[in-house]
């Protein structure tokens, strides 16, 4: 199968609010045509407008070079799964997170959608396993989960069940980086999967801070948005420790581990950073950065966060 072939096999996006108007404006941005199913014809009714809005605001910053018309022309809202369907190479769903719901629609889709399509569910904590596993076709069922909107925010989470096909999986993620996005495959089903355990984590204790009079609510968004934020921007969590310690995530691990540990404890959460956790982390980031080129790094941080400074002041 070429490229073109490729760019021409549609998308079914099932579910027209906001997550699926996005998922419209990703596929069709990269060429591909996209046939948009919401089973209330009310929501269907404003998914052109809705997706011509946004296409203008991405073309005001310069963030595509085709005319919005072009874009929007490659969208179909369809009243029938059918018709969303027919010939698909990917079906994304989109619905509410319900799981009664979820399992009703996927057997549906299962029964309906072409055999080599892939059905992904955009679920923000719901396994594959808990709504496909009685499928006849579970094999080619997972969940792409992005943050939305995926057409600015490029990471995708990749979940597999451990039924899903190894080869459905490759090509899912194929087919959402020659969309422009950048998958990070989930290697053990949990709930909320990486992105939702990350930000429940900041979440719990941000709520907590603010309950016991630590921080007010805008302390804590001002602190997330102009220092955390900032930094995380430009590099992860691992990167910022192992930046912020000379001698690396092994030294700051030594500095900081036994603060962490208690203060975890305080919640609850006894969870200390043993020396074997360690070692693996301290592992992954020395393949990724010999310490010998520490310093660069940085200075190579610093200056990005100066790039960033910049730009806020002239926005």
């Amino acid at each position: 199968m070429n490229d073109d072939t490729l760019i021409a096999d549609p998308i079914a996006v099932i579910g027209g609010g906001s997550i699926g108007i996005a998922f419209a404006i990703l596929f069709a941005r990269a060429g591909r045509p996209v046939r948009v199913h919401d089973p209330d014809p009310a929501r269907r009714s404003v998914v052109p407008d809705e997706v011509g809005r946004r296409l203008s605001d991405l073309l005001d910053h310069g963030l595509i070079v085709e005319p919005p018309a072009a874009i929007l022309a490659r969208i179909t809202t369809v009243s029938t799964l059918n018709e969303a369907l027919a010939g698909a190479v990917l079906v994304q769903e989109c619905a509410p997170e319900q799981l009664a719901l979820k399992r009703g629609l996927f057997a549906d889709l299962d029964r309906l959608a072409p055999a080599e399509a892939i059905l992904a569910s955009a679920s923000s904590a719901l396994q594959p396993s808990s709504f496909a596993d009685q499928l006849p076709g579970r094999g080619r069922c997972l969940v792409t989960h992005p943050l939305n909107p995926p057409y600015l925010i490029p990471v995708i989470e990749i979940v597999p069940a451990p039924f899903t096909s190894e080869a459905v999986v490759t090509r899912c993620e194929q087919l959402y980086r020659a969309a422009g996005m950048s998958p990070i495959r989930v290697r053990k089903e949990v709930e909320g999967f990486v992105l939702n355990r990350l930000q429940g984590a900041l979440l719990r204790e941000a709520y907590c801070l603010v309950r016991d009079g630590v921080a007010t609510v805008d302390d804590i968004d001002q602190a997330v948005r102009d220092a955390l934020g900032l930094r995380w921007s430009v590099i992860g969590p691992f990167e910022t420790a192992d930046l912020n310690t000379r001698g690396g995530i092994a030294a700051h691990a030594v500095k900081m581990g036994p603060a962490y540990e208690r203060m975890g404890a305080e919640r609850g959460q006894h969870d200390p950073w043993t020396a074997e956790m360690v070692a693996g982390v301290v592992k992954a980031r020395r393949r990724l950065l010999p310490l010998d080129l520490w310093e660069d790094r940085v200075a190579w941080r610093d200056r990005r966060l100066m790039d960033l400074l910049v730009q806020r002041r002239s926005s």
